[in-house]
C-alpha cells in the first residue's frame, strides 16, 4: 500500500501530466480551430494560443480558492507569470535568440505592464475583491477587442488563409473538449497531491502556489516557447508569454476575485508582488534594447528566476 506521502505524489505528478496533455490538445484543437475562421497566425499565437496555455493556471486557481483557500490560486498566478518571465523566455533565449516583432512590442507588451501594476495596485490594500475582479475582467475585453480591431484593420493576407477544407472540424471540436476534460481533472491532481505534500513538509499555502502549482500551470508555456525556438519561431515564444502574463492576471484572478474575494497577506505585497514587477520591467527594458532576447539575457532571467526561488525557501 501507497503512504499518504506516496499517493500525494503520484497525483501530483499525474496532475502536471494531464494538465500538460490537456493543454497541448486545447492548443492543437484551438489554434486549429482559430485559424479555420481566418484569424493570422501572429494573432492566434498572442490570444488564442496564449490564452489556452493560461487554462492550466485558471483551473487551478479556481479550483484551489474553492477547496483550499485564495492564496493557491493568487500563488500559482503571480508565480506562473514570474516564472513565465524567468524560465520560459530564458529557457527559450538560451535555445535560440528571440526576435521581437514590432506588433508585440507597441501592442501587447503595454497591456501586460498596465495589468502588472494594475494587480499591485488594486492588491495593495490587502485584497481584491469583487469590483476589482470585474474591473479586471472588463479590462480584459477591452484588449480583446483592441485585438479584434486591428485583426480587422489589417486583413490576413491571402497567402496566409487557410485552404476551405481546413477549416473548422469535428476533430478539433474533439480536441478542445478533450483538452479541457484533462485540465479539469490535471488541476484537481495537482491541487490535491502538491497541496498535501508541501502542507505536510510545513510549507505555506501561498508557498505551494508560488512553487510547484506554478511550475506546474507553466508547462504549457514552457512547451510551447522551447518549441518555438527550436524551430525558429522566436517571435511566437514572446508572444506566447505576453499574452499568457496578460490573462493570467486579467482572466483567472478576475474570475476567481468573482468567486471569492482575494485576501493578500502583507509579506506578498512586500515580496512577490515587487519582483513579479520587477520581471516585468527588466523583461520590457531588454525587449526593448535591439528588439531581441539574447543568450545573454535568457541566462539573465534564468539566474533570476534561481534566485527568486532560493528566496522563498524558509
Amino acid at each position: 500500500m501507497l503512504s499518504e506521502t506516496g499517493v500525494s505524489v503520484l497525483l501530483l505528478g499525474a496532475g502536471i501530466v494531464a494538465l500538460y496533455a490537456g493543454a497541448e490538445l486545447l492548443v492543437a484543437g484551438a489554434g486549429r480551430l482559430a485559424l479555420g475562421i481566418g484569424l493570422r497566425a501572429a494573432t492566434v499565437g498572442v490570444t488564442v494560443i496564449a490564452f489556452a496555455t493560461t487554462a492550466p493556471e485558471l483551473f487551478v486557481a479556481t479550483i484551489g480558492a474553492l477547496d483550499v483557500s485564495t492564496d493557491i490560486g493568487l500563488g500559482a498566478v503571480v508565480g506562473s507569470n514570474i516564472a513565465n518571465v524567468g524560465l520560459v523566455l530564458g529557457v527559450a533565449a538560451l535555445i535560440r535568440p528571440l526576435s521581437v516583432s514590432e506588433t508585440v512590442m507597441k501592442r501587447h507588451v503595454p497591456f501586460m505592464v498596465f495589468a502588472a501594476l494594475l494587480l499591485v495596485a488594486f492588491g495593495g490594500n490587502g485584497r481584491i475583491g469583487r469590483l476589482e475582479g470585474a474591473i479586471f475582467l472588463l479590462v480584459l475585453a477591452g484588449f480583446t477587442a483592441y485585438l479584434l480591431y486591428y485583426v480587422n484593420a489589417d486583413p490576413m493576407p491571402a497567402e496566409e488563409k487557410p485552404e476551405a477544407s481546413d477549416g473548422v472540424s469535428f476533430r478539433d471540436l474533439a480536441l478542445v473538449g478533450g483538452g479541457l476534460l484533462a485540465l479539469v481533472v490535471g488541476s484537481r491532481w495537482l491541487v490535491a497531491g502538491g497541496t498535501d505534500l508541501l502542507l505536510e513538509l510545513g510549507f505555506s499555502e501561498l508557498f505551494v502556489g508560488l512553487t510547484v502549482l506554478a511550475l506546474g500551470t507553466s508547462l504549457p508555456e514552457l512547451a510551447a516557447s522551447a518549441v518555438g525556438a527550436v524551430r525558429g519561431e522566436t517571435g511566437f515564444a514572446i508572444g506566447n508569454v505576453v499574452g499568457s502574463n496578460i490573462y493570467n492576471v486579467l482572466a483567472v484572478l478576475g474570475i476567481v476575485a468573482l468567486i471569492t474575494p482575494i485576501e493578500i497577506a502583507p509579506s506578498t505585497l512586500r515580496f512577490e508582488l515587487p519582483i513579479l514587477v520587477g520581471f516585468t520591467v527588466v523583461l520590457v527594458a531588454m525587449m526593448g534594447y535591439g528588439r531581441r532576447l539574447s543568450r545573454l539575457d535568457g541566462a539573465v532571467l534564468l539566474a533570476g528566476y534561481a534566485g527568486f526561488l532560493y528566496l522563498l525557501v524558509p
